[in-house]
């Protein structure tokens, strides 16, 4: 059946499109009486609104565009369910682009949801410096970008929301050191992202305080799946320099690294205790559970698109940086 549209209504009251669309949209200077026409024959006739038409008409689409490195995990449906319970009852709908890590396609998507029309753009980047450039060109262009978890130097005007990594991971650091570890292993993560600098240098700072630090036991990983902690604990225990405790970059790579490790009789947490970073389930679906710095997630959505809002409201609203606290989960993989 033909979607009946405001030409339609037009032709069958003989009036103007215009005339239809200022009453559709409850016009202050349309008279009651051709409103209510205009609505009697809308019900009539089967005609439902186009939201995306009307919206684009007022200046505004509606959409906002969601960037994320990876779908696999929890971490950024969590980020989402926090997005859709701020965005969702405002008429937002959300657009999800996957970047895979790849700075390429997280380009790609960024351009695809430009030429979208999107409202604005809430993105956990691949690459700290890569697309720098392109982020800057959209702003400038009217699209406004909040990060979040990920996030550009300084030098980029941006709203951001993070947890204080560097801190965290240096609380964790001292939680193995007071369990009695001192061959304290760290899993990186990439070295293009800030929070992966972050959280190494913490990592650092801890064991060079107590005179534990020993660079050998730093592996930088090809990725961060499940694989790559895989292989991160198979590069460790092939250097043959003993260790007794794993700090992962994420919880991903710590439990890619533990199921190794169990793979090879290795007992955690008495021989070898475990902790990552991240704030998603995967940690309590282990065995053992694994011990983890867990992120506000929901919260970190909610305060992202929030942050969105006041952009899209003012252009010229400045641009702030919220840091969530991240809570220091103990469980049995360090205990």
């Amino acid at each position: 059946m033909k979607r009946i549209t405001i030409k339609d209504l037009a032709k069958y009251l003989l009036l103007s499109t215009s005339t239809i669309s200022r009453a559709l949209v409850n016009d202050k200077n349309i008279h009651p009486d051709t409103k209510k026409k205009v609505l009697e024959a809308a019900g009539k006739l089967g005609y439902k609104p186009n939201p995306t038409a009307l919206n684009l008409k007022y200046g505004q689409s509606k959409n906002i565009g969601l960037v994320v490195p990876e779908m696999i995990t929890p971490f950024a449906s969590k980020v989402l369910r926090g997005i859709q319970n701020i965005l969702y009852p405002l008429g937002y709908r959300i657009i999800i682009t996957e970047s895979d890590e790849n700075p390429l396609i997280e380009r790609k998507n960024l351009q695809l949801l430009e030429e979208f029309n999107v409202d604005g753009i809430l993105i956990n980047l691949s690459h700290e410096t890569h697309n720098e450039d392109l982020y800057q060109q959209i702003m400038d262009r009217g699209i406004p970008l909040v990060f979040f978890d990920r996030i550009p130097g300084k030098s980029l005007d941006a709203s951001r929301v993070v947890v204080n990594d560097h801190i965290k991971a240096s609380l964790m650091i001292e939680h193995l050191i007071d369990t009695g570890r001192k061959r304290i292993a760290h899993i990186m993560g990439p070295s293009t992202i800030r929070n992966s600098a972050e959280r190494a240098a913490g990592y650092q700072r801890i064991l060079t305080k107590h005179g534990l630090f020993d660079p050998e036991l730093m592996i930088q990983p090809e990725g961060i799946t499940f694989e790559d902690g895989r292989n991160a604990a198979i590069q460790l225990l092939n250097k043959k320099i003993g260790f007794d405790s794993i700090f992962a970059f994420t919880d991903t790579l710590a439990i890619g690294a533990m199921n190794y490790l169990l793979e090879q009789n290795i007992k955690i947490p008495d021989e070898v205790a475990i902790a990552g970073f991240s704030g998603t389930e995967l940690a309590t679906i282990v065995h053992p559970q694994l011990t983890s710095v867990a992120q506000p997630l929901v919260q970190m959505g909610e305060a992202a698109a929030g942050l969105i809002l006041e952009k899209i409201k003012d252009s010229e609203a400045l641009s702030r940086t919220i840091v969530l606290d991240a809570e220091l989960i103990y469980r049995a993989s360090t205990r």
